[in-house]
């Protein structure tokens, strides 16, 4: 078993809830980094060098930890969707969505700040969207306001009533944090989550 902390370089609500399912101490630490894709950046690329550079980053002051760096970019037919950060650009969204297919290339890394070794994989995650009206998709933002979540919808909330199928290996990819593939980093790293003494 490491004595390193577990830092997860991220500033996303979301994710820290994901990662407190598996009853690990852990800080989080904001990485403060550039995010904007490289010219003819492909998405794939851009979430797993971003992932990298945020894990990266936070080493730079925390010398002796393991650190879980995230990335995630949303795609319809190639073209990258954000986060709509308003009302009016999450109807622009869902509107744009409907009846559609998004992928969401969600990127995960692990670095060992001592040792210099880095673990990085992207676990894609498919979700379908019905065929929404104007009165759906109104309702739907009035009640959650996901504004901070891009494809404008939060699929652990109501967000699920908006989708016709949601495909791929872990549930939790979707929310940013692909959590089976970072079980599977940790035991690498020395940390077996189910063999853990708890207090």
């Amino acid at each position: 078993m490491t004595n390193q902390t577990l830092i997860l370089a991220s500033s996303s609500r979301y994710r820290r809830e994901v990662l407190e399912k598996l009853h690990l101490p852990f800080k989080c630490v904001s990485p403060d980094i550039d995010e904007t894709p490289l010219a003819s950046e492909s998405p794939e690329r851009t979430s797993l060098r971003l992932a990298e550079s945020k894990a990266r980053k936070v080493a730079e002051s925390h010398p002796n930890a393991l650190i879980i760096g995230c990335d995630q970019v949303a795609t319809m037919d190639g073209l990258q969707i954000g986060k709509p950060g308003n009302h009016e650009n999450a109807v622009k969204q869902l509107t744009m969505l409907s009846g559609r297919e998004v992928v969401f290339h969600s990127a995960l890394s692990l670095y060992d700040s001592a040792s210099q070794h880095m673990q990085a994989t992207i676990v894609p995650y498919y979700v379908k969207f019905k065929t929404l009206t104007p009165l759906q998709i109104e309702t739907y933002l009035q009640l959650e306001q996901p504004y901070d979540c891009a494809g404008s919808a939060k699929s652990e909330g109501m967000g699920i009533a908006l989708l016709d199928y949601m495909r791929g290996d872990d549930p939790n990819a979707l929310i940013g944090l692909p959590v089976i593939a970072l079980v599977n980093m940790l035991r690498q790293a020395g940390i077996d989550v189910l063999s853990l003494p708890r207090t």
